[in-house]
């Protein structure tokens, strides 16, 4: 995606397709709020003006796409988190796009994986439903483990900062978090260390 232009397209794909705007902003490696901006353009006439939301797109597809560039993301990720220990034998993957970075991680870590589905998925505008997101039941339990949480970006921390809590209530320890871009900044969310590869900082605020 070259701009604002072609996110809007996008969103408005994802859209038709079904995904809520959770998911959206999930796809699109941005916040909910921006998430809702641009499915709201898509559906407006072309010449409707609006000044977007204070936001950062991040497209790190050319990673994702390919398995051996994923790879060594993942190696490079896993190298950040080890210095948080070497005694962690699970990483927990945030799905969709955490999912298989994690699995990159945990195969470089020789770690147990993983994989929760937070909350966001399931949001429409303002729309508070119970969900509290979940841990798949095909991958490893997080009770009694020591964890690192593993996503693809940060951007206000909600979903890191649910995935952390839904470790806890889960008998888990979160030991780290890892991230491949962290749009806000953040050395750690509620006590819990936070690693980028990149860190995005804006200037003059």
């Amino acid at each position: 995606m070259k701009n604002v232009t072609d996110l809007i397209d996008s969103a408005a794909s994802l859209a038709e397709e079904g995904l809520s705007k959770g998911e959206i902003a999930d796809e699109l490696n941005v916040s909910r709020e921006t998430a809702s901006w641009l499915v709201e353009r898509s559906a407006d006439e072309p010449a409707v003006e609006s000044v977007g939301p204070d936001d950062i797109h991040v497209d790190w597809s050319a990673v994702g796409e390919s398995s051996a560039r994923l790879t060594a993301a993942g190696f490079a990720l896993a190298d950040l988190l080890l210095e948080h220990g070497t005694d962690v034998g699970l990483v927990v993957g945030i799905e969709k796009a955490g999912a298989p970075l994690a699995t990159a991680v945990a195969r470089e870590l020789d770690a147990d994986l993983a994989t929760f589905t937070p909350p966001k998925h399931h949001w429409e505008d303002d729309e508070q439903a119970d969900y509290s997101g979940s841990f798949s039941q095909n991958f490893a339990d997080v009770s009694g483990r020591r964890c690192y949480v593993v996503d693809d970006t940060v951007t206000s921390g909600t979903t890191l900062t649910e995935t952390i809590a839904a470790v806890e209530n889960g008998g888990g320890t979160p030991v780290a978090c890892g991230v491949l871009v962290d749009k806000r900044g953040t050395d750690r969310l509620e006590g819990v260390p936070v690693e980028a590869l990149v860190r995005v900082i804006r200037v003059g605020e």
